[in-house]
């Protein structure tokens, strides 16, 4: 399977004006330089964007996805990616969040495409992805069922268009206070559950859930735990939580500076915590964006 897929598109999402044009363009060098087989880079945006490096194929967000209530905390405007032909169907496709720092090769990505029906997103709920989450999703008439986080998605867009028609169904018609229509990823992962596979975490990894944690002595013993050093070297990409905590103002922290999120998670802005992950982002957040 892994021979078919061997040529990708990496697809992007921007509306409104949170993400200067330098910000995509930074993304699109750093993926374009560190991974194979990508061959065509397409921004989904709501308006042209003029100072794009010149590769990259902009395509208009459908209108319907534009409502005021997909673009709040939701995102659900991000389920346009699945809508036919939005996205170019005749080859596999790497969804990013712009807020994300590529070091390493993204078509490895590709691996856990096991049929040209997987959709794959980062695990985030207890219950994992597999066959214990289908079941219950089965037997609970899909009341319960397995969820992720829709910061990276890899799937064939010409497989994956059932997630974005049925949103739109139950938008329309569908039962009130639905809870799977309460966000992009909550509604993928209920949508998509039989297909649904997890990107392992040594590869992509959420930067608030890996790095951060309410005890100085966690993040430190996480840190020199052999397995876990192991497995962090050997990431392809981190993905930040937007404007929250962006890898861009972290560059500019001095060594030793402490950020504490509204879930009370701290991240400590030196090497013992973090690792070489701390020079990676001043590194990339250093060099010029021409």
């Amino acid at each position: 399977m892994r021979d078919m897929l061997q040529a990708w598109q990496c697809v992007l999402i921007a509306w409104g004006d949170k993400y200067p044009v330098d910000e995509i363009n930074r993304l699109v060098r750093s993926v374009r330089s560190h991974s194979r087989g990508v061959e065509r880079f397409v921004l989904l945006s709501d308006r042209p964007r003029p100072g794009l490096i010149p590769e990259v194929e902009v395509r208009a967000i459908p209108d319907w996805f534009l409502a005021p209530e997909f673009r709040g905390p939701g995102c659900q405007a991000k389920l346009c990616m699945f809508e036919a032909g939005v996205v170019p169907d005749d080859m596999p496709a790497i969804f990013l969040d712009l807020d994300t720092l590529v070091f390493g090769d993204l078509s490895r990505l590709l691996a856990v495409m096991t049929t040209p029906e997987t959709i794959a997103i980062l695990q985030s709920a207890i219950l994992p992805f597999g066959p214990v989450a289908r079941w219950l999703n089965r037997i609970t008439g899909g009341l319960r069922y397995a969820r992720g986080n829709s910061s990276v998605v890899v799937w064939h867009p010409a497989h994956g268009t059932y997630v974005a028609r049925r949103f739109r169904e139950l938008v329309e018609r569908g039962p009130k206070g639905f809870k799977p229509l309460r966000a992009d990823e909550r509604f993928l992962s209920w949508a998509a559950q039989p297909v649904m596979r997890a990107i392992p975490r040594t590869l992509v990894v959420k930067f608030p859930t890996e790095y951060m944690q309410p005890w100085r002595w966690l993040v430190y013993l996480r840190a020199r735990m052999p397995w876990i050093r192991k497995r962090r070297q050997g990431l392809v990409a981190v993905t930040f939580p937007g404007v929250k905590l962006k890898a861009e103002d972290l560059a500019a922290l001095p060594e030793g500076a402490v950020i504490t999120d509204r879930k009370g998670r701290r991240l400590y802005w030196a090497d013992w915590a973090i690792g070489d992950l701390r020079q990676r982002i001043i590194e990339a957040y250093g060099q010029s964006s021409g």
